[in-house]
């Protein structure tokens, strides 16, 4: 099958595809011809016809305070009749390829099965977490008052940006939101609500939330984004938030675990609303080491040889260097038990794991007497986290 970009000419078929995989609103019209920040992939048979579909969606991710250039997977797609025959394969080692060649270092999906994804490399790395929360477990704390609550508008967009950059930058994974995906009109705001929290007229905590619709018992009030950098914001979103109760009976949030606002959550009266798996890989395991930060405390040496039978240019002996918040992988022809799958990478590469456990899983291969410990460096930041659906 032939595997290449889609033309403007090829997206009603890819929308259509893609509608009877997702069951998504017939009368909804099909996408844009044209959009900058992704690639689309199609995958072909010898007439011509739409087999499968893929998207490229040119992300940018926080890893300790630097952004990693990001090839997350979308929107993929097999019509009925050629599933099972290697379409979705195929297309994946070709927006690799792609994402490989436009410079892009790792890849993040959320899959709806896992198993084809891993055949291809990607590992389970987290979950994105929604819960369901009754509005009147909110605790109601006083109102603080050196800080001012105010609703938002589409003038305070660059405030809201720069304070999500400051909670989310010195974490892993997490979007940068930068870049064409994320533009948007500057004169509506992309949710129907928005409420600021502000000290001195600095914005130290914001949430943005959808209404939904009713007042009655089932009432949900959604709220997309509760971020604070300080413990008093915190609590002042939560109280206002907590205000919605005579008319919204459910809070729905989304968790970022160890963040202000769940610190301040009643989470025993939370119950999971949805769990969205997501996985991980390297795209280019050079780019990956040495865009991410790295903890200053991490000082080490390890040589391990990586297989990576859909990225060929990632397969080899490697020598990792890690030292003073920076990381450099160099090729070496140096013997080493050290045998680690793509999959193994990733789950230390995200810091959801560590060697010996890869070990007992298969995904890193040495003799019993060897120590797997020293490739622990890779994992030496921390679990890593998404925080936004795609």
């Amino acid at each position: 099958m032939d595997v290449r970009e889609l033309t403007p000419d090829d997206l009603p078929a890819a929308w259509t595809l893609g509608r009877h995989a997702f069951g998504s609103d017939p009368t909804q019209p099909p996408p844009p011809t044209t959009t900058s920040g992704l690639t689309r992939y199609g995958a072909f048979d010898p007439t011509g016809q739409l087999l499968g579909k893929a998207v490229d969606l040119h992300h940018d991710q926080w890893w300790n305070d630097r952004p990693v250039t990001a090839a997350d997977v979308a929107g993929v797609a097999v019509a009925p009749a050629a599933r099972g025959r290697g379409v979705a394969r195929a297309l994946l080692t070709g927006l690799l390829r792609g994402a490989h060649d436009r410079g892009a270092a790792v890849s993040a999906l959320f899959p709806t099965t896992t198993a084809p994804y891993r055949a291809c490399g990607w590992e389970v790395a987290g979950a994105l977490r929604t819960i369901d929360l009754p509005t009147a477990a909110l605790p109601r704390h006083l109102p603080a008052p050196h800080l001012t609550v105010r609703d938002g508008g589409p003038a305070d967009l660059p405030a809201v940006t720069d304070l999500y950059e400051t909670v989310t930058r010195h974490r892993r994974g997490l979007l940068t939101r930068r870049g064409p995906l994320y533009d948007h009109p500057t004169d509506t705001l992309p949710t129907d609500g928005l409420t600021l929290v502000e000290h001195d007229g600095h914005l130290v905590g914001y949430a943005t939330w959808d209404r939904g619709r009713g007042y009655g018992p089932d009432a949900v009030l959604t709220v997309d984004n509760a971020l604070a950098t300080t413990a008093d914001a915190a609590r002042e979103l939560i109280r206002t938030l907590a205000t919605w109760a005579s008319v919204t009976p459910t809070l729905r949030l989304n968790l970022l675990d160890g963040d202000a606002i769940t610190a301040h959550l009643p989470v025993e009266a939370t119950r999971e609303h949805h769990r969205d798996t997501w996985m991980h890989r390297p795209v280019d395991i050079t780019r990956a080491v040495t865009q991410r930060g790295w903890p200053t405390h991490a000082h080490g040496t390890v040589t391990f040889t990586l297989h990576d039978h859909l990225a060929d240019w990632n397969t080899g002996t490697w020598r990792l260097d890690v030292a003073d918040g920076t990381a450099e992988l160099h090729r070496t022809t140096t013997d080493t038990p050290l045998h680690l799958t793509v999959r193994g990478f990733a789950q230390l590469y995200t810091g959801t794991t560590d060697a010996e456990t890869l070990r007992h899983t298969g995904q890193l291969h040495t003799p019993a007497q060897t120590d797997p410990r020293p490739l622990d460096l890779l994992a030496a930041a921390g679990p890593a986290h998404l925080h936004d659906y795609f």
